[in-house]
């Protein structure tokens, strides 16, 4: 694999055609996902909830959001899982850097998570700041930078996946939403609810500490680090 430089953006040369074109298609995959969850939430939601029917238009927009918000959580946190602790992909016994590692899988997951923050985003600014304000805008355009330099580059596949994974506690604050909104917020589910929610928070934080407490030292001696890809 070649190393490439361009200006102050250095990455192997990773992007041969065959995993542009996979790539291409796993973002436009991820948007069409997107747009079925969407108008399939709309559409279930019309048949079995019936306050459904007696939300506003921005609610209902909001509802139907969360809907391809939450297909997205539960497919990336489960690919995430599926790829950091099943697979043979991040193996700790080869003789390759964990960071450098990807699959073809990786690289899916990585494009399909784009197409989403992209569709989510494009939402946003049609009814800014109805779904979000700025810092929704921020945090979605700094995914999407994110995760576009680690598929550019082939590198920081594990580390990418494992804030992906942590998408898993996404349903239970969508589920906490819906309650609110068709008001149930004193039912015992919206209670076992935040309970999950909290529990899911406290997992994954004292995850995410042992795992960078593990592999911290080797992405800070990385010569080709990736938060480095926009240093003058």
């Amino acid at each position: 694999m070649e190393f490439t430089s361009f200006g102050a953006f250095s990455f192997y040369d990773y992007a041969s055609p065959t995993k542009v074109l996979l790539w291409l298609a796993s973002i436009f995959s991820g948007i069409i996902f997107c747009l079925i969850a969407y108008t399939s939430t709309a559409f279930l939601s019309s048949l079995l909830i019936k306050g459904y029917s007696k939300l506003s238009s921005a609610e209902k927009i909001e509802w139907n959001n969360r809907g391809f918000s939450t297909f997205h959580a539960l497919f990336v946190s489960s690919a995430s899982f599926y790829l950091i602790f099943l697979s043979d992909v991040f193996n700790e016994n080869s003789q390759e850097v964990v960071i450098n590692k990807s699959s073809r899988l990786s690289d899916t997951v990585l494009g399909i998570s784009i197409g989403y923050f992209l569709t989510d985003l494009a939402m946003i600014l049609w009814k800014f700041p109805a779904l979000g304000g700025l810092e929704y805008v921020l945090h979605h355009g700094l995914s999407i930078g994110s995760i576009t330099l680690s598929l550019l580059s082939g590198q920081v596949h594990i580390y990418i996946l494992m804030v992906l994974f942590s998408e898993s506690t996404t349903p239970f604050v969508n589920l906490r939403w819906y309650l609110d909104i068709a008001g149930l917020k004193s039912s015992k589910l919206y209670i076992w609810n935040g309970i999950a929610l909290f529990l899911g928070w406290l997992q994954g934080f004292s995850y995410s500490c042992s795992f960078f407490t593990i592999y911290g030292p080797i992405w800070l001696r990385c010569r080709r680090s990736f938060f480095l890809a926009f240093t003058p």
